[in-house]
């Protein structure tokens, strides 16, 4: 009897309880869960589209996805269907069983609406076949603050934007960071919006797992007119060296909606007392830090990496709803091999708006499958870079450029969230 595929029966306890072993399992980490983490998940995570598969009363494999909401260029916002936890047993491997998951999942999402679909890679290789590309880039930032060249009197703004810096609990980080961080997402491109639950798990009231917590340190910027504007949260490895403080900062959270905030939380983190190192990972591609310095070398990028991957289904849909730097018009020959979101497709772009039809009158201008198309969708790559690995074919002389001037944004796209 071949394997059976189904959705988590999420009424049932030992059901979620074999599921989470499942996915421990798959991703080699200890494969255990108590009664209370159980009921915890069942209230606070969405697992209406869990499934996985079974074989002689086991689950061998497993496979989620979720409502999520997507900034494209301009501001707006589209539906995706974000992609997680998705493991096979080495027991179970090269079975077809993914394969199985994600052709069902993503045929359903579209049927419900879905414009795209999201993930983050643990392995590069496995989502490319299913018509995923690399749609976002972050960056890990190490700085030695003693070279940085700051100057060691700077008391924190107000001098020159009348801003303030404030320490913050936990509780009020619940409170303000849920709005804070939707102004924010709302005008980066490339990032998600944050369930409830984050907030909770990111400030200690909820915890999954059997790693101890650590209690963070949580600063906010206020404009001078007491608007927050701005968070950081970071922790704190105690370090001394030849009976001197050489402490690590760790930045697990920053963020802000203006230039401002940014630049006050970052001066703030490279002043404290005691710290030599301040380090940040999952940082945007072209992040601000390096030249906030007066030696930008100081800020050295240990890891520079893919990070969202996107996957169309509605291309019509997913291209009118950003807007582009330009006023054009492309037409785009896009291969699925899913055969989900394929065809040809006229953009019609300005910076006022876009709209994209099917067309069958208009020969291609370029021809790329639904990967390429990611990769370039929110700006992140270049159209002439794709065309000169081979993954772009240009069919009009001028088309290349043409894309790069359509797609292409002043700031890069950022998605700083795991899911």
């Amino acid at each position: 009897m071949s394997p059976e595929m189904r959705f988590l029966d999420t009424d049932d306890p030992d059901d979620v309880r074999a599921w989470f072993l499942a996915a421990a399992t798959g991703f080699l980490q200890e494969p255990t869960i108590t009664d209370e983490e159980v009921e915890l998940r069942r209230a606070r995570q969405d697992l209406r589209r869990a499934r996985g598969v079974h074989d002689g009363g086991r689950c061998v494999a497993t496979y989620r996805s979720f409502d999520q909401l997507l900034t494209v260029p301009g501001g707006a916002e589209v539906r995706a269907n974000a992609v997680s936890a998705v493991t096979v047993s080495g027991t179970h491997r090269r079975r077809g069983l993914l394969t199985r998951m994600i052709t069902a999942d993503l045929a359903e999402a579209r049927e419900r609406g879905d414009v795209a679909a999201t993930l983050v890679a643990a392995e590069y290789r496995i989502y490319g076949r299913f018509g995923f590309g690399q749609a976002t880039t972050l960056t890990d930032q190490r700085v030695d603050v003693a070279q940085a060249g700051l100057d060691p009197r700077w008391a924190g703004p107000g001098e020159k934007d009348g801003g303030s810096l404030a320490f913050a609990d936990g509780a009020e980080i619940r409170s303000v960071g849920p709005e804070l961080h939707e102004r924010f997402r709302r005008g980066r491109a490339g990032a998600i919006d944050r369930p409830g639950w984050w907030w909770e798990r990111q400030t200690g009231v909820l915890r999954f797992g059997n790693a101890p917590w650590t209690e963070p340190f949580h600063v906010l910027y206020r404009d001078a007119d007491g608007v927050v504007q701005g968070l950081a949260t970071f922790g704190s490895q105690s370090r001394w060296e030849q009976h001197q403080p050489a402490n690590v900062a760790e930045v697990r959270d920053l963020f802000a909606t203006t230039p401002a905030g940014e630049r006050a939380l970052w001066y703030f983190l490279l002043s404290l007392d005691f710290v030599v190192t301040v380090t940040a990972p999952r940082r945007a591609a072209d992040e601000l830090l390096p030249d906030l310095l007066p030696n930008p070398r100081a800020a050295a990028s240990s890891t520079t990496a893919d990070f969202l991957w996107l996957r169309p289904l509605d291309v019509p849909r997913l291209l009118s709803a950003r807007r582009y730097a330009a006023a054009g018009e492309l037409v785009l020959q896009v291969r699925d091999p899913l055969g989900l979101a394929g065809g040809r497709f006229l953009l019609t772009a300005s910076p006022e708006g876009a709209s994209c039809v099917p067309t069958s009158t208009r020969g291609a201008d370029l021809t790329l499958d639904t990967g390429a198309l990611s990769s370039l969708y929110l700006g992140d790559a270049s159209a002439a870079r794709l065309a000169a690995l081979g993954a772009v074919d240009e069919e009009t002389p001028g088309a290349v450029d043409r894309a790069d001037l359509l797609l292409r944004t002043g700031r890069r796209p950022w998605c700083q969230d795991i899911f």
